[in-house]
């Protein structure tokens, strides 16, 4: 069931969404070579606690950090370790989210560090770009597939491949609600955006094939090729008019 927000709920999740705004903001600061994984899901633990927020991720379905913290062929939930040492050519996908009085926020962002291929830099780039191809459809009137067909366009005209097995989704009190939003698809299918929702739209695009593995920590979910993987993502509330990024 999709459930739409009311504008006080929506000014609630719009708290939320600055901070982790902010924080995704701040780590490219951060993503050096010869820091941990641990090291940035500490960071962005300890700025969400700042704001006397609730870091969402963790311990949801039992996640054991507050970030998401994945490496180069990782596409999503890379579980924070004191051993995974950023080094030097490396690109790191941070995805976390702030809580407030109940309501969930959700966002995330690819990160070089220091300097990487030009392939990886390209990665990253096309990544966003899908987002915003895909933002372009977060209208009330739109159905929901428009936004991951538009995403899949960009991605396949770039010669990258998007990820099947994981979506986008509705959030609010819940971090992960109705409706699922894949990243490809044929348009005009689904359901029709409405203006109340809340969703989170969320580009995870490879270098190579979009098939999956998840690894022994029943967690961490890789490319089955190894190549590459770049992910993109903010918190969007759909108005009257124009879409509102709540996590930029």
């Amino acid at each position: 069931m999709i459930i739409l927000k009311s504008k006080r709920e929506i000014d609630m999740m719009r708290e939320a969404a600055k901070v982790t705004g902010e924080i995704l903001n701040m780590l490219p600061e951060i993503t050096k070579p010869g820091i941990s994984t641990l090291d940035i899901d500490s960071f962005v633990e300890d700025r969400i606690r700042h704001y006397n927020m609730i870091p969402s991720f963790k311990g949801y379905g039992g996640f054991p950090g507050s970030a998401c913290v994945s490496l180069n062929d990782e596409i999503v939930h890379g579980i924070p370790s004191p051993k995974r040492i950023l080094k030097e050519g490396d690109i790191v996908s941070v995805d976390t989210g702030a809580t407030y009085k109940g309501y969930c926020s959700d966002a995330a962002r690819t990160y070089p560090v220091g300097e990487i291929s030009e392939i990886a830099a390209k990665l990253i780039k096309v990544t966003k770009e899908s987002f915003f191809e895909g933002l372009k459809y977060c209208v009330d009137g739109y159905k929901i597939s428009d936004i991951g067909h538009a995403v899949q366009l960009h991605a396949e005209k770039n010669g990258f491949s998007v990820i099947r097995d994981y979506t986008g989704h509705g959030l609010g009190r819940d971090l992960h609600e109705d409706p699922q939003i894949p990243n490809y698809g044929k348009p005009n299918k689904g359901p029709r955006i409405r203006r109340g929702m809340v969703i989170a739209v969320e580009p995870m695009i490879c270098q190579g094939g979009y098939e999956t593995t998840t690894l022994p920590n029943e967690w961490t979910v890789v490319t089955e090729d190894g190549m590459l993987s770049s992910h993109y993502e903010n918190t969007i509330a759909i108005t009257d008019g124009e879409p509102e990024l709540l996590t930029i």
